[in-house]
């Protein structure tokens, strides 16, 4: 029986936490997560997706502010893994995590490497207009994602892919291609390949002013920053001072008209927003301090909405 320390925080790690739990051939004998955070309106302390699943099948936890202290690297080796997998953790791994399991550590990474090492390659290879990604099992080494590639697989980016949606499938895949690889490399059958020193490109970690939607780009460039933002941290605008949350948008890119970027204009079914080429047709939105709305019930409250001009 192979002993697996997992790590990882948020739903993307799920499936692939699951996965290994169900696996006949491995024991997942421990499970670090990020500390719970402060979470919606109330801010009340929030276990992660993992932290759920560890209590829920009651498997051992570790929730260390930083795996690098004394007391975190003892408990590891305590656990005695033969090799660590990592998914979408949020904590960089030292050298002395590295080589603490004789296999090393795998990491199921959300794009096709080396395009996309960081913190955010889903919305990244959306906001590109990539029209396929997937997902790479690697060997962690003390770079940004610069590891050996054990496995990797496709999966196509379609036309109203959500970071969200688009990454439970890529979370799906990851799971299986994991599960897939791991004991023909356990059996020392696979031996990891150097990435391509070409194609390299970088997906820093989003910032909330990211989202804010420039309307003096195309209305395609605006509809994948829409998609790419959704649900966190949210693409936003303007109106009249409040912060307008674009939650879903379609693109009319053949729109043609003489509205200066921003004005809101009307179109069948609802309302559109001017951009640099095209229009964008808003499909729900949600106001500051209100609930989201269609925009069919959003103009009903808003008559004046039509016309306007958003910053």
């Amino acid at each position: 029986m192979t002993h697996v320390v997992f790590m990882g925080t948020p739903e993307f790690a799920v499936p692939t936490l699951t996965a290994l739990i169900e696996a006949p051939s491995l024991d997942v004998v421990g499970i670090v997560t990020q500390p719970d955070r402060p979470a919606g309106r109330g801010r009340r302390l929030t276990p992660s997706p993992v932290k759920r699943v560890a209590l829920e099948r009651g498997l051992p936890l570790m929730q260390p502010r930083s795996l690098h202290t004394p007391e975190a690297l003892a408990q590891l080796a305590t656990w005695r893994p033969d090799v660590i997998v990592v998914a979408a953790f949020g904590q960089i791994l030292r050298q002395d995590v590295l080589d603490l399991p004789p296999h090393g550590c795998l990491n199921v990474h959300a794009s096709l490497l080396p395009r996309w090492r960081g913190a955010a390659p889903v919305a990244a290879a959306i906001l590109a207009g990539d029209e396929v990604t997937g997902v790479t099992i690697m060997r962690i080494d003390a770079g940004l994602d610069t590891g050996p590639i054990l496995a990797q697989r496709e999966e196509p980016i379609r036309p109203d892919d959500t970071r969200a949606r688009l990454g439970k499938r890529l979370a799906r895949l990851g799971a299986a291609l994991l599960v897939e690889t791991l004991p023909v490399y356990l059996a020392g059958d696979l031996l990891p390949r150097p990435q391509p020193e070409e194609g390299v490109t970088y997906a820093r970690q989003l910032r909330k002013e990211d989202g804010r939607l420039d309307w003096s780009h195309s209305a395609i460039e605006l509809d994948r920053r829409v998609r790419a933002f959704t649900p966190q941290p949210g693409a936003f605008t303007l109106w009249r001072g409040r912060r307008l949350k674009v939650l879903r948008a379609v693109p009319l890119p053949t729109w043609r008209g003489d509205a200066p970027p921003g004005t809101v204009i009307a179109v069948a079914d609802g309302a559109a927003v001017a951009t640099g080429e095209g229009a964008l047709r808003l499909e729900e939105v949600q106001l500051a301090g209100k609930r989201p709305m269609d925009i069919a019930a959003f103009l009903r409250g808003q008559r004046d909405f039509v016309g306007s001009r958003l910053d």
